[in-house]
């Protein structure tokens, strides 16, 4: 059995390559994006799954996540590629830094299914009670809020600010779908860090551009931005501001408006 260098400056790739897994990384992000526009233009922003099943909505999601998810995660993407070194040929390099970004979408995915069965629930009750809205709008914020907030934020943000430690550790694991163990491992702390701020896609509207895009901004200052931690915390005071707010105005909740309600004007 063979046994995969360890991380080291040593095992830096060319320029080209490096270039090279960067654009295909941001090729990749954009597609989705496309994809991701599209779609939404011929859904709307309504409450719930949108008569979506569960397989298509995980397809959009996956999407959605590749979208949002990629841009930010690319140089951990890219640092686990240096790591793999001039020891691997092109066609293994591609296929490593497959495996990786395979593994951190699929946490995602998984996650999806929570998102989904959230939205069900929200979506159901808003076509029930309709000034429930308010209080889940309320909810989803003060949630997202408190989540940027808390430990468990700075703990997932300070790895994905500062990867190194873990992916040196990682390099001791055994080869057998390393890369993809890899990637998993570093998306459940993006989902750590990250969790709160899809929660408030639910008042938002899940298929909301410019609340994905929003969302999407948000991640990507976190994580490479050197003052992210302090725009993280800022984020959350706002979420708290916006959950003062939900209960009274119906205009920060387009995603938990009955389809067959009129929108209500922007103040």
């Amino acid at each position: 059995m063979t046994t995969e260098p360890p991380l080291r400056p040593g095992n830096l790739l060319p320029p080209r390559v490096l270039v090279t897994a960067w654009s295909l990384l941001v090729l990749i992000a954009l597609l989705a994006w496309v994809l991701t526009v599209g779609q939404a233009r011929h859904m709307g922003i309504e409450p719930g799954t949108m008569g979506m099943g569960v397989p298509l909505f995980l397809l959009l999601w996956l999407a959605m996540m590749a979208a949002m998810m990629l841009p930010s995660v690319a140089p951990v993407a890219i640092t686990w590629a240096r790591s793999i070194g001039r020891e691997s040929a092109g066609v293994a390099r591609a296929a490593r830094t497959a495996g990786f970004v395979g593994g951190y979408l699929l946490v995602w995915t998984a996650f999806g299914l929570l998102a989904y069965a959230a939205l069900a629930a929200t979506g159901d009750l808003v076509r029930t009670h309709p000034d429930a809205g308010r209080w889940i709008g309320f909810t989803a914020f003060l949630l997202a809020g408190l989540q940027q907030l808390g430990p468990l934020k700075n703990v997932c943000l300070r790895h994905c600010r500062s990867p190194m430690s873990q992916l040196m550790r990682y390099a001791q694991f055994r080869p057998w779908a390393r890369d993809f163990r890899v990637g998993a491992h570093h998306g459940l702390y993006c989902v750590g860090c990250c969790w709160g701020l899809m929660v408030v896609l639910i008042p938002l509207g899940v298929m909301n551009i410019a609340a994905m895009a929003g969302v999407a901004a948000v991640i990507f200052t976190e994580k490479l931005w050197r003052l992210g931690p302090v725009f993280s915390t800022a984020v959350g005071l706002a979420f708290l501001v916006l959950a003062g707010l939900a209960p009274s105005q119906d205009w920060l909740l387009p995603g938990l408006q009955p389809s067959d309600a009129p929108m209500p004007p922007m103040p």
